[in-house]
């Protein structure tokens, strides 16, 4: 192995990072290992975090309460962009993983260290994530994948090596393969491996089943300003407590369940199976926004650039040049992106309920089916004859050619 002193390690408390600890300083010339648990709202799984970490042998650990940050740095801007990876993944792991790197390279950079770690497999897409945002950032830094050089093919190796360790393992009774934060919970593995079998109900942990949800609908409103949503129901929040409240009311409605059979980054399909009841809302909502403000041309472009900066953002390129030229376009679409959003949810599904907006483009003057003095109807046909000229060329030319 190279000669490292000093490594930063992406730490989760679960058992690969446990493990990770010792066998880097077994296999990197007893090297000091600094763990960071970044806290993206993932619950009471960090009241532990920090004695675990030293107890497997960290010389420091250091969690970083990065909520806020996440949200308003890289999830309102993705949501602005209005992408979303293959038409249905909210992009919940995506674009924490940068964040979360860049946590690591700014304690590296602080602590002196030559190296940074992470516990990713050698089959998934955040290896790329962690490690794209690391090259954009600090490229002197080595980067250290044990799950691409270890001995260990299974975690009962893993418990193996923990026990002989003493290294604390946690008692699990989890089927899935899970990732949580503020914006979503997401589940692989065990029977979603065969994408014929339905999500059991059990599973849910945040939302309810659409079919056990209330038997009536419950409304709600979101204002936007300038793309961003500031209030629901009236009372102006901060970024955090916006997706807090608004995952609260979307779960106990059975909102934001969504079934995937995604296409992976490293070239296979994984299905996934994600819970995020605020992300469905506040993407639903900021679309309506968009219908009454964004002109027909803008509205078209932005959904192309959408789609590629889901791209960006599910192959960890948070941190290139075309996402931030991307998000330069989208931030001067949503100037006018200002509003409320009324929504009706009831068992799984979101249903529009009224947007208002004072940069509205929708006229009932124009548009009425009743009397009006502003459009002339007799003007459409000299548009028509326009705009349907090349068939008409087109189709003149083909009649010539026939005879």
């Amino acid at each position: 192995m190279a000669k490292v002193n000093k490594v930063v390690l992406a730490y989760s408390g679960g058992l690969d990072t446990s493990v990770i600890i010792p066998w880097l300083k077994e296999n990197y010339d007893g090297c000091e290992v600094i763990a960071v648990c970044a806290d993206l709202g993932q619950g009471d799984e960090l009241s532990a975090v920090e004695q675990k970490a030293l107890k497997s042998g960290a010389s420091k650990v250091f969690i970083k309460d990065l909520k806020r940050e996440f949200i308003e740095q890289y999830i309102f801007p993705t949501l602005k962009a209005g992408a979303v990876y293959e038409d249905k993944y909210l992009l919940g792991t995506s674009f924490a993983r940068p964040l979360i790197a860049k946590a690591l390279v700014e304690i590296a950079e602080q602590e002196g260290a030559d190296a940074i770690a992470h516990g990713a497999t050698g089959k998934g897409n955040d290896q790329v994530r962690f490690e794209l945002t690391v090259k954009a950032l600090a490229p002197q830094l080595k980067i250290i994948a044990p799950w691409r050089e270890w001995e260990f093919d299974s975690r009962t190796a893993e418990i193996e090596y923990a026990k002989k360790h003493d290294i604390p393992i946690a008692a699990s009774n989890k089927t899935y393969s899970q990732d949580r934060n503020i914006w979503h919970l997401s589940h692989e593995g065990s029977d979603l491996e065969d994408p014929w079998n339905a999500p059991k109900n059990e599973m849910f942990e945040i939302s309810k089943a659409p079919e056990d949800a209330p038997d009536y609908s419950e409304i709600v409103s979101i204002d936007f300003e300038r793309g961003i949503p500031i209030a629901v129901d009236g009372k102006r929040l901060g970024a955090v407590e916006i997706v807090e409240l608004l995952n609260t009311i979307g779960a106990r409605n059975g909102v934001g369940i969504v079934d995937i059979c995604e296409n992976r980054l490293v070239g296979m399909k994984s299905r996934g199976v994600y819970e995020n009841p605020a992300g469905s809302i506040l993407f639903y909502a900021h679309r309506e926004l968009e219908y009454l403000t964004l002109d027909r041309a803008t509205f078209h472009f932005k959904q192309h650039v959408a789609v590629k900066y889901g791209e960006l953002v599910y192959d960890g390129m948070w941190f290139c040049q075309l996402r931030e030229a991307l998000a330069a376009f989208v931030d001067s679409t949503q100037r006018t992106v200002t509003g409320t959003v009324r929504l009706k949810l009831y068992k799984g599904n979101i249903i529009s309920a009224g947007a208002k907006s004072p940069y509205s483009l929708y006229s009932q003057e124009f548009v009425t089916f009743e009397h009006d003095d502003v459009y002339n109807q007799a003007d459409a046909e000299g548009f028509i004859n326009l705009f349907g000229l090349p068939l008409k060329v087109r189709a003149l030319m083909m009649k010539g050619r026939s005879k």
